[in-house]
């Protein structure tokens, strides 16, 4: 396990750290599509991200679900930690993008690790500042953004994350992602391939920009 760790965190984390990470940490494997935190839910463990690539979504409970951001490959979800570290209820939910492990580390240990561990203390902050970051870009993109910016901006990031430029989400998918409908997805996927940007297939879009 110390090996995937270093592998993923290896240029955060120092050699003790990844030692006690290794220690109290559990493996789990997920696959695409797996519901890996719900909203409601109690969070007794902070996911470490060893590879693969999860989305984070909210859930309006009329309007639908809404993409905040993705995580990858040495990252973690700072809501998560806000919920371990505060005993509350997620109000996220985690879902896999790809197949991938992540490294689940108990609550206590988290505090611990706070005053012990440079390496820690540093990334718990700034996993805190990039996920704030990220969730005012997703507000920016709501408030100021059209539509079809914010789709081929989602486009891009799905690509980038899935390391592809083929794209298997239908349009009913990206719609809910979006907080659209399916018609407003289908005409604005239709432009950008008139526009050269992308391509249409039976069951997959293609980024060529």
């Amino acid at each position: 396990m110390e090996q995937l760790l270093k592998e993923a965190y290896g240029n955060v984390f120092e050699p003790a750290l990844l030692t006690d990470i290794a220690n109290v940490a559990t493996l789990v494997d997920f696959k695409e599509g797996d519901h890996l935190i719900e909203i409601g839910q109690y969070i007794r463990q902070m996911p470490l991200l060893i590879n693969g690539a999860i989305k984070i979504i909210r859930e309006d409970r009329q309007e639908g679900e809404l993409l905040l951001y993705f995580l990858e490959k040495g990252d973690t979800c700072a809501m998560t930690l806000a919920c371990c570290l505060g005993d509350t209820k997620s109000e996220i939910r985690a879902v896999a993008e790809t197949r991938g492990t992540v490294a689940m580390i108990p609550i206590g240990k988290m505090e611990e690790w706070l005053g012990k561990h440079k390496g820690w203390r540093n990334f718990v902050f700034s996993s805190y500042n990039k996920r704030l970051s990220e969730m005012l870009s997703a507000i920016d993109n709501l408030a100021f953004m059209k539509m079809d910016e914010r789709l081929l901006s989602y486009l891009k990031e799905k690509s980038k994350v899935n390391q592809s430029k083929v794209i298997t989400n239908t349009h009913q998918e990206i719609a809910y992602e979006l907080n659209t409908s399916r018609v407003v997805i289908s005409r604005l996927l239709k432009a950008l391939e008139n526009e050269g940007i992308i391509k249409l297939n039976r069951n997959t879009i293609e980024l060529l920009k």
